[in-house]
């Protein structure tokens, strides 16, 4: 049978189911679409925050007036560092002590050792180290700010700093300290102190004081 134009009817079904085909498709294929959009956000909102965490604890030393960024001593400067300590007893602290090389280096050589360190990534990654190198008895890590925390029950003392803080630290360190305590500076030196030993190791140079 045909339609008023001449049109056979059943031409007229096919595009009249047609018409309606065509937007259910093109409408799945736009929920498709926007599904992925909403995936890849959510992706690369993820991955904003999680190195938003991860970067924080780094960068926010760098903010404050006097800073302690997180620089790996090198092998030899951990070498002056246990030469400095031969003959030595007692108890020892890293201020800033980074990923913990040398909490675990004096830990190996019989210390019981403490390391301080603002950044909670890095004390974690240190306890984890001290558990793998079998030190994790004698070796200790928590998250401070160095300012925040009172040295005077150790008897030796390691710090890796910066000129900015040497003056206030060393003012720190002479009123908490025993004056039997040794004093390890490594790559710069205290102000007003004067070393009993010097260790050099490449362009940077271990300090007893």
């Amino acid at each position: 049978m045909e339609g008023g134009g001449g049109i056979p009817l059943e031409t007229l079904t096919e595009e009249s189911q047609s018409r309606h085909v065509l937007p259910a498709s093109f409408e799945a294929k736009s929920l498709q679409k926007s599904n992925w959009g909403f995936f890849l956000t959510g992706l690369v909102g993820g991955t904003l925050v999680a190195v938003y965490a991860v970067a924080t604890p780094f960068i926010t030393p760098a903010l404050r007036k006097v800073c302690l960024p997180f620089v790996p001593a090198t092998t030899k400067q951990i070498e002056n560092v246990v030469k400095m300590l031969q003959c030595r007893r007692g108890s020892l602290v890293d201020i800033g002590s980074g990923d913990g090389r040398i909490v675990i280096a004096a830990a190996k050589e019989g210390f019981t050792a403490v390391g301080y360190e603002l950044n909670p990534w890095l004390v974690w990654y240190s306890r984890y180290r001290a558990w793998r190198e079998g030190v994790h008895g004698s070796a200790k890590f928590y998250i401070s700010d160095l300012w925040k925390v009172t040295f005077s029950q150790y008897s030796n003392v390691v710090i890796f700093g910066v000129p900015q803080m040497m003056l206030q630290l060393e003012k720190k360190l002479e009123l908490e300290l025993a004056d039997d305590a040794r004093v390890i500076a490594c790559r710069f030196p205290f102000p007003h102190w004067t070393p009993d030993h010097v260790h050099w190791g490449g362009d940077r140079h271990s300090v007893g004081i």
